[in-house]
């Protein structure tokens, strides 16, 4: 995103103790963040937003100086780093985290009326923790959320140990798998936590006692839809286990994070538009999250593939055929403006529906010239060779071309690379 992200250094690891008063939206927080320089430096920029910063060390000491202006953090060091040198940062900070603005809009840290979410896709969550805010700079997490007695915390990762203290309790998770900042969340309220035991892949429903039975018949079908994604396009990438998160706050979209995704009391029902998007956040678990695109302009490799699976559970679930909902929204977008180019729709349209959908039928393209059997293969690999890491638009069509026997090229270059929308292939 515009202005955020230093290319200049890259991290290894985020360490975020936070201590935060629901009650008044104030937050306290350390960030520790062991990175590597790319390049010689004698000053890196993280991005914070909105927060006050109290303290800033650079492998334990003092800088020369920083600046905090403008939405970044500027830290000029007290000696050169050189070019792949691992050093450590930590700042410390407090304030009241809201959202951060940016060209789609506000995205970052949410207070609810009963405690606080964080849906940070594409660019908020400097808005909560200093960091390089770039999709490409992935690493591990570790989280340590102090607040009230009587407030839960939820969180990316593996849960451990909850330590209580002076009418304070700790929530501790680890993220072991490499992470991007943007997919990075905590949740704060007061919910119960309850698992399916019949699912190979933990999977949990996070919400208020409330909204559990509402929870409980809306996400009823996730660990078929896990079953049927884990075979088409491999085995779920996270130890941890999936988590639907639910707040009692209506959202104006669900969204996803790593290992978890973020639904508002709005969409707790059986019905399509609702399954369509629980099977959505869940598909980008792989594409997204296990694999995120190396810069936003790849955008459609996260948001064509994740509305792809929605046709794909469709017909699995015995409703409208891949084909139907291929016809569906080519005819959709056929009286829409031709503006749009799908391998760089611009930050402005980044999120436009028509990259969600043209993506959709690029990927229907393909899977209608190569066949079931190669075109599951090339997801499976996808998200083997890249899992964890990240990758572009000429990744995918060198590895498309490679498993599938075809010019990848050639056959999706219409759908990426022309305004004009192709004819759906029959």
């Amino acid at each position: 995103m515009p202005n955020h992200g230093d290319a200049s250094w890259d991290s290894e690891q985020y360490d975020l103790e936070l201590d935060y008063s629901p009650e008044t939206n104030r937050l306290a927080g350390k960030a520790t963040i062991t990175a590597r320089a790319a390049e010689d430096i004698s000053s890196f920029a993280l991005d914070l937003y909105s927060l006050r910063v109290r303290k800033v060390t650079v492998n334990g000491k003092p800088p020369r100086k920083y600046v905090h202006r403008n939405n970044r953090l500027v830290v000029t060091t007290a000696g050169s780093i050189a070019a792949g040198s691992q050093f450590s940062v930590m700042v410390t900070y407090s304030g009241s985290p809201q959202p951060m603005p940016g060209i789609d809009g506000e995205a970052g840290w949410e207070e609810l009326e009963e405690g606080a979410i964080v849906a940070s896709q594409p660019h908020g969550a400097p808005s909560w923790f200093p960091c390089n805010d770039r999709p490409n700079d992935k690493a591990p997490y570790s989280f340590a959320v102090s607040v009230p007695v009587g407030f839960e915390v939820f969180a990316n990762g593996q849960r451990g140990q909850t330590r209580r203290k002076s009418g304070s309790v700790t929530f501790n998770f680890e993220q072991v798998e490499p992470m991007s900042s943007y997919l990075a969340t905590i949740h704060v309220g007061r919910f119960i936590v309850s698992e399916d035991a019949t699912s190979g892949v933990p999977i949990r429903v996070v919400s208020s006692p409330e909204l559990l039975d509402a929870s409980a018949a809306a996400f009823a079908d996730v660990p078929k839809m896990m079953e049927f994604f884990e075979d088409r396009f491999g085995p779920y990438p996270f130890a941890s286990g999936y988590s639907n998160v639910v707040t009692d706050d209506e959202l104006e979209i669900p969204l996803e994070a790593q290992s978890l995704s973020i639904f508002g009391a709005n969409f707790l029902t059986r019905r399509w538009e609702h399954q369509r998007l629980i099977a959505h956040e869940l598909a980008h678990q792989w594409f997204g999250n296990a694999v995120t695109s190396t810069s936003w302009r790849d955008i459609w490799l996260h948001e064509g593939f994740a509305c792809y699976s929605e046709w794909l559970w469709s017909e699995q679930a015995g409703q409208a055929t891949t084909g139907h909902r291929a016809r569906h929204f080519h005819s959709g977008l056929s009286a829409k403006p031709q503006d749009l180019l799908l391998a760089d729709p611009g930050p402005e349209m980044m999120f436009d529906d028509r990259v969600y959908k043209r993506g959709a039928l690029a990927l229907f393209a393909l899977h209608h010239e190569v066949g079931d059997e190669s075109f599951f293969e090339l997801l499976r690999l996808w998200v083997d060779r890249f899992g964890g890491t990240n990758a572009n638009t000429g990744d995918f069509l060198a590895l498309a071309t490679q498993v599938c026997g075809v010019d990848a090229s050639v056959l999706l270059d219409p759908w990426l690379n022309e305004v004009r929308l192709p004819p759906l292939p029959s």
